[in-house]
């Protein structure tokens, strides 16, 4: 018996903001679609966050479609259970057509222009395939973690949920970018002791002269700074984030004073060797730039305080509070008290199920806000699709309503099997 292949306009690949934004829009213009989700809509905020996470964006920031936040505290960051319950609200109001826990294994061009879309359930074609399934797919753990000791717990910044998952003893943070500087914090206030291998991130200030930096960057204009105008170009796209906290009402992270009460900070960790874990010799130089960028922040916004004559109240720039020592490059585990490993280094990315021309020698794809050069194949939900906002809450949705234009122009000139679509 020869089974029969379903077909509609729009196949919509993740079911997180992004896709679910997509599908928004979609529906206001009477645009058939399948949104298919491997696990269900915006599980990854459930599933793959600890449990003090929170919002490093305020909250009135967060603007979905037709899903402006409209809680209590506007200048407050969500807590984890805070952005399920508004996640979950979104999807309720959009109530997309989502194929939840059906996994899509290959997207190809048939012969007839259109796409086949293979999945746990069975083909589908489509006329226009949207990947949203964001860039961090695969969690990165270096090789050198398989010549650790055995009896060594190791586990990846999204298998992080609390300290006390941990065997008791120290814990080895690698990474500290936005989630390795908050899973230190985390660890460091519950009163563990925490090692810390620093990277390049840089970092800014929470508050400055009265106000969040991120409102003052917002009447700056930089959040509405698209990829084409920024100093960096696409280079921006692998820039490392800022790490600062929402937590407790939002601060600084400030590696420097967790060092005063006692975490212990190194450079980069490049092995393990003979017993020893081995690290670069470039904590101060990171610290001194992740310093270097948080004043240039501030300064930033002094000079448009001065520009526009707005009243402020000073503020210094910051002074570093603790200076490291002689580089510890070589540390024997053996008597160290390590007893477990948090990775937060990232994640790569992992298209490998869509045959299309759209990616770069680094498996990224090419694209003009989120448009690609192969008509039919669009993205959503990657950092800096088009600005700083586009893989979070604040722009997802202008940018899910640009693309849905994009294909809506596409299927009115008489995409391939628009006619026989359901």
């Amino acid at each position: 018996m020869t089974s029969t292949i379903r077909h509609v306009p729009v196949a919509i690949v993740g079911g997180g903001q992004a896709g679910l934004s997509v599908s928004y829009h979609l529906k206001q213009r009477g645009i058939g679609h399948l949104v298919f989700e491997k696990k269900t809509a915006a599980h990854a905020w459930t599933t793959q966050r600890w449990d003090t996470f929170c919002l490093v964006t305020p909250n009135w920031q967060c603007d979905l479609p037709g899903h402006r936040y409209d809680g209590p505290d506007p200048d407050g960051f969500m807590r984890k259970d805070e952005i399920v319950a508004y996640l979950k609200a979104f999807v309720a109001k959009v109530d997309p057509p989502i194929r939840e826990g059906v996994a899509v294994s290959r997207v190809a061009r048939r012969g007839d222009g259109r796409f086949l879309v293979q999945t746990s359930e069975g083909d589908y074609t489509a006329d226009e395939i949207v990947v949203a399934s964001g860039g961090y797919h695969t969690p990165i753990i270096p090789r050198m973690a398989e010549k650790l000791p055995p009896g060594m717990t190791q586990i990846h910044s999204n298998q992080y949920r609390n300290p006390a998952q941990l065997p008791d003893g120290a814990v080895l943070v690698v990474g500290s970018g936005q989630s390795g500087a908050q899973i230190a914090e985390d660890l460091h206030l519950a009163g563990r002791k925490v090692h810390l291998a620093v990277g390049d991130a840089p970092r800014c200030a929470r508050f400055y002269r009265g106000r969040d930096v991120v409102t003052w960057l917002a009447d700056m204009g930089y959040y509405e700074m698209t990829v084409e105008n920024h100093p960096l170009r696409d280079g921006v796209r692998d820039n490392t984030n800022h790490y600062v906290t929402g937590r407790d009402g939002g601060r600084d992270i400030d590696l420097r004073r967790f060092a005063l009460e006692g975490m212990a900070l190194y450079g980069v960790l490049d092995d393990y060797a003979d017993g020893a874990l081995r690290f670069r010799d470039n904590l101060k130089r990171s610290l001194d730039q992740a310093d270097r960028t948080y004043n240039s922040i501030n300064a930033a916004i002094d000079a448009y305080i001065a520009e526009t004559g707005l009243e402020a109240p000073d503020q210094q720039p910051y002074a570093p509070v603790w200076e490291p020592g002689e580089p510890v490059t070589d540390l024997a585990l053996e008597g160290s008290g390590i007893t477990s490993i948090v990775w937060c280094i990232g994640f790569t990315p992992d298209f490998r199920w869509l045959d299309a021309s759209v990616f770069n020698g680094a498996g990224q794809p090419k694209h003009k806000r989120g448009v690609t050069g192969e008509d039919g194949v669009s993205f959503i939900g990657l950092p800096w699709l088009n600005t700083w906002g586009s893989g979070r809450f604040g722009a997802v949705g202008r940018d899910a309503e640009y693309i849905v234009e994009v294909i809506q122009k596409r299927l009115s000139t008489g995409a391939p099997g628009l006619k026989h679509a359901v």
